[in-house]
């Protein structure tokens, strides 16, 4: 189990000139399907307000910028970037996951999941490259080539590589679709090249013709997608769960995902408790 730095974090826009401000809030307010009358209510302002920040009319002040961002939910990365946008200094601190500030976080997330284990359970930012991991996700990437496992391993690219998870995921279609509509969805409401260029790349990878999405032998998890798959000549049955923080106060944390694995029926369960001792 290991916290490891933060690299560099996807972006979207920075350095942005003054008279982008408002282009970039009629932007996210579009993408958020809100009209300029139904924005203003919400923000205790006016329809004829918003026209005038969204036209470069009107230079919206610094508390204006964050009150429209809160109500279209934009990330913490992009306030900062409007709040540059609008000639402010950005307002959320970006601190490395190594930073000392950063102790109690990375402390409380290495006993997250290592009390979760058996079970499996990581810790992935923004662009899935894992900052954390237990022993049971060490448990199912046992076998993985060390290419793909270093320096920094990216989630989605040990699942969905033909050299990693990929062979072993006995409902690999499904699986596969899955991540990839969950990437689609993430692409679309945080605007960034580097995780456009990570779904290119694993949308690209091969997948066998002999690939087939499996039905279970025994009772089915129906609540959820469960993830199948082999390890050791057993088939191992996993739904997911991810969790974020609370309103956040930092774009390092903003972006972090805790996703944790629950056995989805009670031979897996036993299967890894056994393994445990």
């Amino acid at each position: 189990m290991t916290i490891v730095a933060t690299g560099p974090s996807v972006s979207a826009v920075t350095n942005a000139d003054k008279g982008q401000a408002g282009r970039l809030l009629r932007s996210w307010r579009e993408r958020r399907r809100v009209s300029q009358l139904e924005l203003a209510l919400r923000a205790d302002s006016s329809a004829r307000h918003i026209s005038f920040i969204e036209t470069g009319r009107s230079r919206p002040s610094e508390e204006m910028v964050l009150r429209l961002a809160e109500h279209l939910q934009v990330p913490v990365r992009e306030r900062n970037a409007l709040l540059l946008a609008a000639g402010y200094a950005p307002r959320y601190p970006e601190t490395p996951l190594d930073d000392p500030a950063l102790d109690a976080l990375r402390d409380g997330m290495e006993r997250l999941i290592q009390g979760y284990e058996p079970y499996p359970a990581l810790v992935v930012d923004a662009g899935y490259t894992v900052v954390a991991a237990n022993r049971g996700i060490a448990l199912l990437l046992e076998g993985v080539p060390e290419e793909l496992m270093a320096p920094a391993p990216n989630a989605m690219r040990l699942t969905l590589h033909p050299e990693g998870l990929a062979p072993r995921i006995r409902n690999l279609r499904e699986w596969r679709g899955h991540l990839l509509a969950q990437m689609e969805r993430q692409i679309a409401l945080d605007r960034s090249d580097q995780l456009r260029a990570l779904y290119e790349e694993v949308a690209g990878y091969p997948v066998p013709e002999d690939a087939s999405d499996e039905e279970p032998a025994g009772p089915a998890a129906y609540f959820a997608l469960p993830l199948r798959i082999e390890h050791d000549g057993r088939v191992l049955s996993f739904v997911s769960s991810i969790s974020t923080f609370n309103t956040p106060m930092d774009v390092t944390v903003a972006e972090l995902a805790i996703e944790t694995f629950l056995p989805a029926d009670p031979a897996t369960s036993k299967y890894l408790h056994t393994l445990a001792g």
